[in-house]
């Protein structure tokens, strides 16, 4: 109530002075109307006696007449007297009621005589209100003398009380209606509403969970609820986070979390921000024509992204990306900046702008049909044309110049530059930010030198990854392949006993960091392995009893087509799981501007119908290929559902769908079957470990899944689920920032090339 009282009480003062200065104006307005009202009247009057006394003075006086005259006059209403003045002053006749009073001219009627005009003053006589009104009397038209009407105007007075009196009342009642009516008002939309909030507040912080109360519509309440639905979110998850640190205290263990992994960079980072660069951004802005042109915020599928955010988040830093979104430029400031997350924001993406020239180039051509296919070996051949180098290196440039801008005024920056778009850029940062501390992390395979050396342009780019402090790959094989690469490449000397390379006084690190994901511990999904099965097969149309699924960009280096092959012989060899067993693709079109993936993304339809039609029965498909992107909540469903999932990586780096299936199978079913050319295979042995291109092997692993007894698959996934939640990706992040954190930098001073590189 104290409350309700506090947000109304400045409505009710606002009200009560309102109210007061309109019957101050009433009463303001009563008494002049009332006052000019007599004036005027008091004017009629004196003109019409006045046409009576003037002819009286053409006789001798004093006369009775005129003595009689003004006693008729002076019988009417609020009329006390009457008199008439010679040109002396001396009253010539007055009325009996007040003749003492007035048988001195009174200073109106010498001031009427004086100017020739009439004149009228309101006084009080005797503490009597009255009003004295008087007229110059003319013989002959000289001022003879003057005549006074004197008023009584106590009615005035009690007519303006009786006005103040109402007005008064009028705003005693229109303040206690207005009061009443905003205590029902405020009580019904503002704090009935804050008290339902706080109330469920209060739970959430006792520990117990209920919805969030319905807040009236309205930008406030909008925002309200908004952000105190936030607050629950954080509430919760600080609330779990601080339950596993206290777990892991009480079992010694050495889980790595999000907040042990913030805790630990903020202290090895001393508060630094942390600059990390990348193609790919966190958080894309487009303009969807399903939309009615509304902007939308789209998180790409990307295993970078979910690897990188949570060390964004830990270190609020700065994400440096390319703006590729269509309306991304409408998103950011005048510096390009924007705060990410949308609905929380921790950290700054820093977008960068290319040309679909450059884009072309850098992108499409040299990274992705020169270095991709070298890096994969995947029997695809390396294209690599000098204007595709050209616009590589303008790129990289680009990039540098805005990552130095960015660390202008931080003093030795530390930066992570990811995967292969960039293998130019340490050199850069490092030239002109000699104290900065730089790591690059390549997120593909590094081939054999002899490999390598197909690349044109192989030692500029091993010169530009030997420019950064730390390099890191996913496993132990890539870094013996990449020193060996670099003792062919360049003039170095190469420490194998300490993994690192002296080129030119500096020294660069190589090191194994796997990354992972994060395995959430959600406890049981709403809906068993069977049910959500059901669920998927109603909602694709099909009828089915077990499903598989994969999950991958349509990539020549997923082994697809392979995958396929093997199932199309599973169905030959074992015919009894037709119309049982169907395998879902989720396949996200990817780079279909370039021609190979294009072509491939029509071989998989093609396969896909081929296989389809040699055993479709009825709604039963041996396989369903969804060609299109799916939210992490969609994927999440098939991962559920699934009895088994295939990754079969013809080669990877490490494939991260492999380590998603095993963190998102709570209920320990289900069996992954994995690729041994995936660097997850030096991991996760529990999975059937398979060659992607021996297809009866592919059929065996299938037909022995589908067979595994349930408590083989639970001991197998508990094992992997143990690996993936304790090398998780928070213990990768953490590794990989505390050796680049742990480097001594020989030449902290400033070079004085660190103003933005120009060509």
């Amino acid at each position: 109530m104290r409350t309700t009282l506090k947000l109304i009480s400045p409505l009710i003062v606002s009200v009560v002075v309102v109210s007061l200065l309109f019957a101050g104006y009433q009463v303001r307005t009563e008494r002049r109307v009332l006052r000019n009202d007599l004036s005027r009247r008091d004017e009629i009057l004196g003109e019409s006696l006045q046409e009576n006394v003037e002819p009286q003075f053409d006789r001798p006086l004093p006369d009775k007449s005129l003595q009689r005259l003004v006693d008729r006059f002076g019988q009417r209403e609020h009329l006390k007297c009457v008199a008439v003045y010679n040109a002396n002053g001396v009253a010539l006749a007055v009325t009996s009621g007040l003749a003492s009073l007035f048988q001195i001219r009174p200073a109106a009627a010498a001031l009427a005589a004086e100017r020739d005009t009439g004149f009228g003053e309101f006084l009080s006589v005797n503490n009597t209100p009255v009003h004295v009104y008087a007229l110059p009397l003319h013989s002959n038209d000289q001022v003879v003398g003057t005549l006074a009407l004197v008023h009584d105007a106590t009615y005035i007075d009690q007519q303006v009380a009786h006005t103040l009196r109402d007005s008064l009342v009028n705003a005693l009642v229109q303040t206690l209606l207005v009061t009443l009516l905003a205590l029902i008002l405020v009580r019904w939309t503002l704090t009935g509403p804050l008290a339902r909030t706080a109330k469920w507040l209060r739970t959430l912080r006792t520990g117990q969970s209920h919805a969030p109360p319905s807040l009236p519509q309205g930008e406030v309440f909008d925002q309200l609820h908004h952000e105190v639905t936030h607050l629950a979110r954080d509430l919760n998850a600080a609330r779990a986070t601080a339950e596993e640190e206290a777990r892991l205290r009480d079992t010694n263990d050495s889980l790595w979390t999000a907040e042990r992994l913030r805790v630990s960079l903020s202290s090895k980072l001393q508060n630094k921000p942390l600059f990390v660069i990348a193609n790919r951004e966190p958080y894309m802005h487009v303009r969807g024509i399903g939309n009615n042109g509304n902007v939308q915020v789209i998180v790409p599928a990307s295993g970078l992204v979910t690897a990188l955010e949570p060390v964004l988040l830990a270190t609020e830093g700065t994400w440096i990306a390319h703006g590729a979104g269509s309306a991304d430029r409408e998103t950011v400031d005048a510096k390009d900046h924007l705060r990410v997350p949308p609905d929380h924001p921790k950290y700054t993406l820093r977008r960068v702008w290319l040309s679909a020239e450059e884009e072309k180039g850098y992108y499409e051509g040299f990274a992705n049909e020169g270095i991709w296919p070298l890096c994969h070996i995947a029997h695809t051949r390396p294209i690599f044309r000098p204007e595709d180098w050209v616009a590589y290196q303008e790129v990289n440039r680009r990039f540098a110049d805005a990552a130095i801008e960015e660390m202008e005024s931080t003093e030795s920056p530390i930066v992570l530059v990811q995967d292969y778009h960039f293998a130019l850029l340490p050199r850069m940062i490092k030239e002109a930010r000699p104290d900065a501390r730089v790591a690059i992390f390549w997120h593909t395979p590094w081939p054999n030198p002899e490999v390598f050396g197909i690349c044109p342009w192989g030692r500029e780019l091993i010169d530009g990854l030997l420019g950064a402090d730390l390099v890191g790959f996913h496993i132990q094989s890539h870094c013996n392949n990449f020193l060996s690469t670099v003792d062919r490449a360049v003039e170095a000397l190469t420490e194998w006993d300490r993994f690192s390379v002296n080129r030119q006084g500096h020294v660069t690190r190589v090191r194994p960091f796997p990354i992972s994901v994060a395995l959430q511990e959600n406890g049981q999904p709403a809906r068993t392995m069977a049910e959500e099965s059901a669920a998927l097969c109603n909602e694709l149309g099909i009828s089915a009893t077990v499903l598989g699924v994969g999950v991958d960009r349509v990539d020549y280096t997923k082994g697809i087509l392979e995958r396929f092959r093997g199932i199309e012989l599973f169905f030959e060899l074992y015919p009894s799981y037709q119309r049982r067993f169907t395998f879902v693709q989720l396949g996200a079109p990817s780079r279909t501007k370039i021609e190979r993936y294009q072509t491939l993304l029509d071989q998989v339809a093609s396969e896909t119908e081929r296989i389809n039609a040699r055993f479709q029965a009825g709604h039963w498909k041996p396989i369903v290929f969804l060609k299109r992107h799916h939210s992490h909540e969609e994927i999440a469903r098939f991962y559920h559902a699934a009895s088994l999932c295939m990754v079969t990586s013809l080669h990877d780096g490490m494939n991260l769908v492999a380590k998603e299936f095993v963190a998102s199978r709570g209920d320990n079913r289900g069996v992954l079957i994995l690729s041994t050319f995936a660097g997850a295979a030096l991991e996760l042995t529990d999975s059937l470990l398979v060659n992607p291109y021996d297809v009866q092997q592919l059929a065996g692993a299938i037909h022995r899944a589908l067979n595994m007894p349930v408590e083989e698959q639970a001991a197998r996934m508990q094992r992997m689920r143990d690996s993936v939640r304790e090398h998780n990706v928070y213990r990768w992040a953490a590794s990989l920032l505390s050796d680049l954190t742990e480097i001594r930098i020989d030449a902290p001073e400033r070079a004085e090339s660190a103003e933005p590189l120009t060509r």
